[in-house]
């Protein structure tokens, strides 16, 4: 038989071949996933935490920022060093607290005034609370892309961290990360709430100039909060003056500070002021930062700076407490079984809510007692 129309010494061409490609480069940068296993891999000491602190190492702020924020006991001595070694080095910076209803434009406030405030020599730290996920507990909104220009500014640091169930959404370490922020060299911190009820007084205890964030024309409805907030407030700013809402704005400027003269005058003499701004055009931003410095110059002049975060130290002191002694007695095992217990017989309607509060910190303080020998009770 003579050899096919396709056939050419001995091989046998066909339109299935399949040639071979130009190699394609590896879609994964080898020497990057290297370094970052090498990071990984490497546990570094409370030392090496606060050199690259003291350095401005942003990066190295982030990484002990997460060890600060971590649950682990594992992690938990090591953050207290860094804390302890940064204290000396903290304290420097104006802290304030930017609080508002939702959609007061406090993120884009925020932006705006850390833009201007490093255009005029200083570095900006913002430690934005967003709210927890109840799924996954991380951040649901995440200022990060809610602040595009500063979060990439070589001069700022933005952090947000998720409220995880804390009390008003105000995550629980972020008296300690303001210390670490100052010992890297930011000079105004910025705490941003996420404006919903008691968050707001955790904020105020741990600044030293609260703003209140407010827009015309929303309706009472939806300013809930501003009665109560404004006792507390040492300056409100009218956020988006521009455009049609620039007239309203300026209305509601006028009627906002005639309502403060009905409030009682604070015991430092301080007599909060109403400012309007605009986060886009920018109009009215150096306005807002004179009434800041004002306030500080008044407090430090009149000796009420240092007294005001005197009373703050005291605060953090009994909230340190509260906080150990609840950590302590849901991790103990007696109550952990305890309660599992207890939950049974509430759902079987065996006892009341306040019945079994009380058989839980009873078998507490039994497991915890101090005899007059200064011997504590057994733990079975």
């Amino acid at each position: 038989m003579g050899k096919g129309p396709d056939e050419r010494g001995g091989r046998r061409h066909t339109a299935l071949k399949v040639n071979k490609g130009i190699p394609q480069p590896s879609s994964l940068n080898q020497q990057a996933a290297d370094s970052y296993k090498l990071r990984r891999r490497k546990v570094l000491s409370p030392e090496e935490y606060v050199e690259g602190i003291l350095a401005g190492d942003r990066v190295m702020l982030s990484r002990a920022i997460t060890l600060i924020e971590s649950s682990l006991e594992s992690h938990y001595e090591a953050a207290q060093k860094v804390i302890e070694q940064c204290i000396s080095h903290s304290g420097n910076s104006l802290r304030v607290g930017i609080t508002g209803v939702p959609g007061a434009g406090k993120s884009t406030f925020i932006e705006a005034m850390g833009n201007h405030l490093i255009d005029k020599g200083h570095r900006i730290a913002v430690l934005a609370v967003d709210p927890s996920s109840e799924i996954s507990k991380g951040s649901i909104l995440g200022d990060k892309t809610r602040m595009e220009t500063l979060a990439v500014n070589e001069h700022a640091f933005v952090r947000p961290s998720p409220s995880a169930g804390s009390l008003g959404g105000v995550a629980r370490k972020t008296r300690e990360i303001i210390i670490l922020c100052e010992a890297a060299g930011y000079d105004v911190v910025f705490v941003e709430t996420v404006g919903v009820g008691q968050s707001e007084i955790a904020v105020h205890s741990m600044v030293d100039f609260f703003l209140l964030l407010m827009i015309s024309g929303a309706g009472d409805e939806l300013q809930g909060i501003k009665r109560g907030i404004i006792e507390m407030c040492d300056g409100m700013v009218i956020n988006k003056a521009d455009g049609d809402n620039l007239d309203k704005a300026r209305i509601a400027r006028s009627q906002y500070e005639n309502a403060l003269h009905l409030f009682p005058p604070a015991p430092t003499g301080w007599t909060p002021k109403v400012k309007t701004c605009s986060s886009i055009t920018h109009d009215g931003m150096p306005g807002v930062w004179d009434m800041v410095k004002e306030h500080d110059h008044m407090m430090k002049a009149r000796g009420h700076f240092q007294e005001k975060r005197n009373r703050q130290q005291q605060y953090r002191l009994h909230e340190s407490i509260k906080e150990s002694l609840k950590t302590h007695f849901y991790n103990h095992p007696v109550i952990e079984k305890k309660i599992r217990e207890v939950e049974k017989m509430l759902d079987a309607q065996q006892m009341t809510s306040f019945q079994a509060a009380k058989v839980l910190l009873d078998t507490y303080f039994e497991l915890n007692k101090v005899d007059n020998t200064g011997k504590k009770g057994t733990d079975s």
